[in-house]
């Protein structure tokens, strides 16, 4: 199936001399990788006692061989490829050489150099609904920067329907499978990271304590879209097993979360230019995939339907998930927007140029007019201290709304299962 980042990854392998494509685990990177590829190396193959392995931590210039695009899979596996990797590009002065892809990234003593100017990276994320099939691509993200946007008819969307992509999660290999294989999927993924994949990340000299790492994702889980604090995880770990847990002790497995794409942290928005507004950097801390949250807290599609305000927040986590993925194909960032005023924007799209444009999610039809109140609010006191920094346009994107239009206050009402970039 084609992904967003197939032709970013084209462009990339243009103008520089590898590509390293990140992502959580089975979220897609071999295969889009595989397409552009001319020849593999796969280091993880178990073929041979494991002989790729072996032969890259014997000779990693050997695992360098073949028509290029070479792929090299799971290089981290075997560090020492990273800079095999950046000395070959710089030998050879070309172009397209090679292309990495990594589900975990090694400690940083382990690489010697940065790969600045030789080596660029990537982050794949799991499908947005967009690609996996579920959002028409009636609307698309680009059309609001530059004013072409028109009204349109999307259907109707039905809550159950949303509940089960939810659960369900952008997993290229589960798609059709059904509400069962959706949710046993996302607890074995779990599972599997906290008894295999943990004890890759650090040497054998370090013991985690993976009890308290699963209750510290079932914290993650529980505050799913917010700006939850390191204290308050604290907090949730304590309560769960009765000891304390140091702050710095989280921070140390968050590290370890954020190394293996397992969450992502939607950076708070700042202006490109000097602003009056004092604008707090607390991160919205997310898991790398709604469906993850969903298995954290034992969350089925029927338990969303009779929990409206845990929905909510999924339903938010899957909308900033596709806008991510979105914002990275139109050279852009997600954000968030919260001041010491106590106004909040959901989510803030801004583009290399400066120019920005802002989003509240509500799940339901009759959330929308609070919403885009509230989103004209926050637009009129930041244009009334800097006019420069007015946004591109303010929208809300809505679960259960059948058509994608512009109010006549200007706010635009978007049903998710309609975007593209």
């Amino acid at each position: 199936m084609p992904r967003i980042i197939d032709p970013i990854i084209t462009d990339r392998l243009s103008w520089k001399g590898a590509v390293c494509v990140e992502g959580p685990k089975w979220c897609g990177k071999t295969r889009s990788c595989e397409e552009q590829a001319k020849s593999t190396f796969l280091v993880g193959n178990p073929e041979g006692n494991y002989a790729n392995r072996n032969l890259a931590e014997l000779s990693p210039s050997l695992a360098l061989k073949g028509e290029t695009p070479h792929l090299i899979d799971e290089w981290q596996e075997v560090p020492p490829l990273w800079d095999a990797v950046r000395m070959e590009v710089d030998k050879r002065s070309e172009n397209g050489q090679f292309i990495l892809t990594g589900s975990s990234s090694p400690r940083k003593k382990t690489t010697l150099h940065s790969g600045t100017g030789r080596i660029t990276k990537l982050r794949m994320r799991s499908m947005s609904l967009f690609e996996s099939g579920d959002s028409s691509g009636k609307v698309t993200i680009s059309s609001l920067f530059n004013d072409s946007f028109e009204d349109c008819m999307t259907g109707n969307v039905e809550l159950a329907f949303i509940a089960e992509l939810i659960v369900r999660g952008g997993w290229p290999g589960i798609l059709g499978y059904g509400e069962h294989a959706y949710i046993e999927n996302s607890r074995d993924y779990i599972n599997s990271f906290l008894s295999e994949d943990l004890l890759k990340l650090d040497d054998d000299k370090v013991r985690r304590d993976v009890r308290k790492i699963g209750y510290l994702l079932a914290s993650l889980a529980r505050n799913e879209s917010t700006t939850a604090t390191v204290a308050s995880l604290c907090r949730d770990i304590k309560a769960a097993t009765n000891t304390d847990v140091k702050e710095d002790t989280v921070n140390e497995y968050l590290d370890l979360l954020n190394r293996s794409f397992l969450i992502e942290n939607q950076e708070p928005f700042t202006f490109s230019s000097r602003s009056s507004r004092r604008l707090k950097q607390a991160p919205k801390r997310h898991l790398t995939d709604p469906s993850l949250s969903c298995a954290l807290l034992s969350l089925t599609p029927a338990k969303l339907m009779k929990d409206l305000e845990t929905f909510g927040f999924m339903f938010e986590a899957i909308a900033e998930r596709d806008l991510a993925i979105y914002a990275a194909s139109l050279n852009g960032r997600l954000c968030h927007y919260q001041d010491y005023g106590n106004k909040e924007i959901d989510a803030v799209l801004e583009l290399d140029d400066g120019r920005w444009g802002a989003f509240e999610i509500k799940l339901g039809a009759n959330q929308i007019d609070k919403a885009a109140d509230n989103l004209l609010k926050i637009s009129k006191l930041i244009t009334t201290d800097n006019p420069e920094n007015a946004p591109a346009f303010l929208a809300v994107i809505c679960g259960l709304s059948k058509a994608a239009y512009q109010r006549q206050d200007g706010v635009y009402i978007l049903p998710l299962t309609a975007l593209k970039p």
